[in-house]
């Protein structure tokens, strides 16, 4: 949500980033919440000075009894009522046109940075670097499902049965080299300097809203029936929350921390043949970092978040590239994202597997975060990223260390994770 002093005195540019999204059918949004806003604070306006009128009255009234003026004083009083009943009546006008202005704010879409390549959608977004060499084998790369079943490691017809469709069960080394996978990131992140966290795998609405848009609430999040209650989608979603309504010192910044949870998408739409199995599921466990920062240093912190993923991914021998997202393609809270994408030596070509955004202010705005400064107090800037994703990021994993004989190399540096194991075996 950007700042409405912003929007009043640069509606212009506020269209302007909508035009860039391709929103040109919501510009209308600018002009209808800068006429409720204005209205909004005319009757703000009244409201004070009956306010200050009650408070002029209410000293009147009292000098005017000292006196013995009892009649004078009952006039008074009863003009005092008649604005009492106007202020409540203004206050009710106040709240109303408060609640329509936040509504549509948090519409608008934040503003993106310049360097942002302009584009409809993720098919025009712009790679920016590679990483690692991409290899193709001399032999065929099975679909990561049979590789998976090929080493007793995956069985989602049993998950059909108990949860549906967009499940899994995983099991042995699969499920060994799963978790393995997730806390070698731990480990890594804290090497990394960043504080390692559990959070809470559910959070209220009022956070939900702050963390996220509207549509993207609808497209991912569940709800607990009965309950002020979703189940996150990742744990940004948690750690963000942390900060609600806090005032942070200045001299505490930044937080820099790193967060395992499992997540829970609804992922709704139909989608083709390379996005099943478990590459598009309704429950997967993610280690994410969070940076909450001055808003000079966001720059800098983005390049580091991406930076760490792409180094995690080459400690595994794994491919990668970076992908900048064009304007159509970032949520309405980000300022700026990168894709970070694995090499699938199957599909020969990239997919993928995390990305990083800056959301300067916008979610601090919207869950009222604030920071006690030299100058005053501002709003801090907030940034995530994914350090990986299993098991999609298994499916990376599996082709770039797959061998001829259907065997798996495990990397060294996942070695003491898989206690000593240097290979997976078919059965």
């Amino acid at each position: 949500m950007i700042d409405i002093k912003f929007l009043r005195e640069n509606p212009e540019i506020v269209k302007q980033n909508m035009r860039k999204k391709f929103r040109d059918n919501e510009l209308h949004l600018v002009d209808d919440v800068i006429a409720l806003d204005e209205e909004r604070r005319a009757v703000k306006g009244q409201a004070d000075s009956l306010r200050s009128d009650r408070n002029r009255f209410s000293k009147q009234i009292g000098n005017l009894m000292a006196r013995g003026e009892k009649d004078e004083a009952e006039r008074m009083k009863e003009k005092v009522t008649r604005s009492a009943r106007e202020l409540l009546e203004l206050e009710e006008k106040e709240a109303e046109l408060s609640e329509k202005v936040t509504a549509i704010m948090m519409q608008i879409p934040n503003i993106i940075d310049q360097s942002v390549p302009i584009g409809r959608g993720d098919s025009e977004n712009v790679e920016v670097e590679r990483f690692g060499e991409p290899r193709v084998p001399d032999f065929e790369v099975p679909y990561h499902t049979n590789i998976m079943e090929s080493l007793s490691g995956l069985d989602l017809e049993a998950a059909r049965r108990v949860a549906g469709n967009g499940f899994y069960y995983l099991m042995g080394n699969i499920a060994r080299l799963h978790s393995a996978i997730l806390s070698y990131s731990r480990d890594f992140m804290i090497d990394r300097g960043f504080t390692y966290c559990i959070p809470p795998f559910m959070i209220r609405s009022n956070v939900v809203t702050g963390v996220m848009s509207f549509s993207e609430m609808d497209a991912m999040m569940y709800k607990i029936e009965g309950e002020d209650l979703y189940l996150i989608g990742t744990s940004e979603h948690s750690m963000i929350g942390k900060f609600i309504d806090e005032i942070l010192p200045e001299e505490k910044l930044p937080f820099t921390l790193t967060s395992y949870s499992p997540c829970f998408r609804k992922e709704k739409g139909a989608h083709g043949m390379e996005e099943r199995g478990v590459y598009r599921i309704h429950q997967f466990e993610k280690q994410e970092m969070i940076v909450v920062c001055r808003p000079e240093d966001s720059k800098m912190w983005f390049d580091k978040l991406w930076q760490n993923t792409v180094d995690f991914f080459r400690t595994l021998d794994i491919p990668v590239r970076t992908l900048e997202c064009c304007s159509g393609d970032l949520a309405d809270l980000k300022v700026k994202s990168v894709d970070v994408e694995a090499w699938s030596p199957r599909q020969k070509k990239y997919f993928e597997v995390g990305s990083c955004s800056n959301l300067g202010d916008a979610q601090a705005r919207r869950l009222r975060i604030r920071v006690n400064g030299k100058e005053g107090r501002y709003f801090p800037h907030t940034l995530n990223n994914t350090v990986v994703a299993p098991p999609r990021m298994l499916i990376a994993f599996l082709e770039n260390n797959l061998n001829s004989d259907g065997s798996v190399n495990i990397p060294q540096a996942l070695h003491p994770y898989m206690g000593g194991l240097t290979k997976l075996e078919k059965n």
